[in-house]
């Protein structure tokens, strides 16, 4: 499995830049808020320092200004940080919903081959878990750069007292340097393999939900469910490795805190007793790095966060930075369309061919249907047609009245005109009624939009308290799977394309709708060329020609029946299926 790229930490620091430059107004507030609340933060302790000293020396004609200083500095440090906060909070939430939106957009852009190699569960996880950690975290990376300007700041403040209590300070960089040592090369690492095994245990679930039947048919529970359990031991055992490191990060950080603190006492009560210094520069000293625990602890206490934030966020712009293929214009049809495929295979693992040698012929106007057993490649077949999937070998192509259009250069916006496709795994996308219908025809009218749903008939549209205003999908109604069906082949309808797939359409609706469902893609192929996947025979013997595919090749071509009189492989699956839908219910 070929997983999606992972950009490096040079990549992804550029592309945030790049993203922050985009609002500079955010980022100008940012750096003038944090910066006034830093200052904020270090005058508090040396207003404190010198309060001590004016108490110490009985001036007390200082202490109540001072007092009242420090009183307006406590709550201008205050508003100042609120406001701060507010602004990186806002600005990092501009960059997330900004890189959320390329990434869906890459995502969706992608080849489907590209997809497929990866695996559903690294597509999935990039979009999801990983996008919303770097979103949690982007509070957090507010609050480290908050503490990187508090601590650049405060050096400052120590140097206004004496430079032998800055140089006292500085004794506990070399412990925080010497921790870091140790903790960032193994970091990187181990939460770039956390996140790896996240994505496969993300994989293996998806895997076992969507064959919820093949599972279920094969009583391979058993089997699928130590999948399962293995991953999840996996992804635990990466996440306790990842937790190990950031406890023994955390041990370190405490121990330089106990002894920066105590070397600051020290140094200052040796410059005390030698009269270089005063006791408030002392004071102020100790609650300065006192007050410098928080930003210290949230700057070097981060490494952890930022570095899982960082291993997401690398995955993430590995697919946003994927070079975007630029859609060709794409002509409109002229008239009917023929379907023709020439010498067509196609590979998943680029080894092993599930399709072909191919050809056939879908002459304008008329239909085929494509059966056979599952696996035997239809759908492969249908998704290389619709332009969907990429051929390994041959040519599919389009044929008008103007010339041939290669089915792969079709792109988003020529597909929609030239070809509908209607699966059986239909999605009903939350909003109205009207919004679902008209996705590929934006600007069609309410009449348009009831001819369509009439035409297939979805007569519970009409009945709607609201029509087409009515809310639909997961925050609204929820439709059932013939319903979706329908509003599915109605999108088709209002499109209008020359040419329909049809993939196992019906296979999901059950029988007490199966007949709605028929007669409303029987409604839809008239008068197009159609190439319908039949997974209900009653819909191969109304089309015009049937193929029977086996192991991606097609064993049988002709007429419902001219093949049910040659009593070869379609004859038998005639005629189990005959027996099936005839059987007697009941006793």
């Amino acid at each position: 499995m070929r997983a999606l790229p992972v950009a490096g930490g040079r990549r992804t620091l550029a592309t945030m830049v790049r993203l922050a430059r985009r609002h500079p107004r955010d980022c100008a507030a940012t750096a003038a808020w944090t910066v006034s609340a830093a200052t904020a933060t270090v005058c508090a302790p040396l207003i404190l320092g010198a309060l001590v000293d004016a108490v110490g020396s009985r001036h007390r004609d200082q202490v109540i200004p001072l007092v009242a200083l420090l009183a307006v500095v406590t709550v201008g440090a205050a508003v100042l940080s609120a406001l701060a906060q507010r602004a990186i909070v806002a600005l990092a939430a501009r960059i997330t919903a900004v890189l959320r939106e390329q990434i869906v957009d890459r995502v969706l852009a992608l080849d489907p081959t590209v997809v497929h190699g990866a695996g559903s569960g690294d597509v999935t996880s990039r979009v999801t878990e990983d996008m919303e950690i770097f979103s949690e975290a982007a509070p957090l990376l507010a609050e480290v750069f908050a503490a990187a300007v508090t601590v650049a700041v405060a050096l400052v403040g120590f140097s206004s007292l004496d430079w032998r209590l800055a140089a006292t300070f500085a004794i506990v960089f070399p412990v925080y340097a010497i921790s870091l040592r140790g903790y960032l090369p193994k970091a990187g690492v181990r939460y770039a393999a956390e996140r790896r095994a996240a994505a496969a245990r993300t994989q293996t679930i998806l895997e076992s939900l969507h064959g919820t039947a093949t599972v279920e048919a094969f009583t391979m529970a058993p089997l699928q469910s130590g999948r399962v359990a293995g991953a999840c031991a996996h992804a635990t055992e990466a996440g306790i490795s990842a937790l190990r490191l950031s406890l023994w990060l955390t041990k370190t950080m405490n121990g330089a805190e106990a002894l920066g603190l105590s070397a600051i006492l020290l140094t200052g009560s040796l410059l005390v007793h030698d009269h270089a210094i005063a006791v408030g520069a002392v004071a102020a000293a100790a609650l300065l790095f006192h007050r410098l625990f928080d930003p210290l602890g949230t700057l070097l206490g981060s490494f952890d966060d930022v570095q899982r934030a960082g291993a997401a966020m690398a995955r993430v712009v590995g697919v946003a930075v994927m070079p975007a293929k630029q859609p060709a214009p794409v002509r409109a049809p002229s008239g009917a369309v023929a379907i023709e495929v020439r010498g067509v295979r196609h590979s998943y693992d680029g080894e092993t061919d599930v399709l072909g040698p191919l050809d056939l012929t879908v002459p304008a106007g008329t239909s085929v249907a494509v059966v056979g057993a599952s696996g035997a490649g239809k759908s492969t077949f249908a998704a290389i047609v619709a332009g969907l999937l990429p051929q390994t070998a041959g040519t599919t192509v389009l044929r008008d009245a103007d010339g041939a259009l290669p089915c792969a250069d079709l792109g988003e916006a020529g597909r929609s005109r030239w070809i509908g496709m209607a699966s059986q795994d239909t999605h009903v996308f939350a909003g109205t009624l009207r919004e679902d219908v008209t996705l590929a025809v934006p600007d069609a009218d309410d009449q348009r939009i009831s001819a369509a749903l009439a035409a297939v008939g979805a007569r519970w549209a009409a009945a709607l308290p609201d029509g087409l205003d009515t809310r639909v999908g997961p925050d609204g109604l929820q439709l059932d799977a013939a319903q979706a069906q329908q509003l599915a082949l109605a999108r088709i309808v209002l499109a209008d394309p020359p040419a329909v797939i049809l993939d196992e359409a019906s296979a999901e609706a059950g029988s007490a709708h199966a007949g709605e469902l028929e007669a409303a893609a029987t409604a839809l192929v008239r008068g197009r060329t159609a190439l319908v996947v039949a997974h209900r025979l009653s819909q191969a013997r109304a089309c015009d020609r049937v193929v029977v595919l086996e192991e991606g090749r097609v064993i049988e071509e002709g007429t419902h029946e001219e093949l049910v009189a040659r009593a070869g492989r379609y004859a038998m699956l005639w005629s189990a299926w005959t027996m099936r839908t005839h059987a007697p219910t009941g006793r």
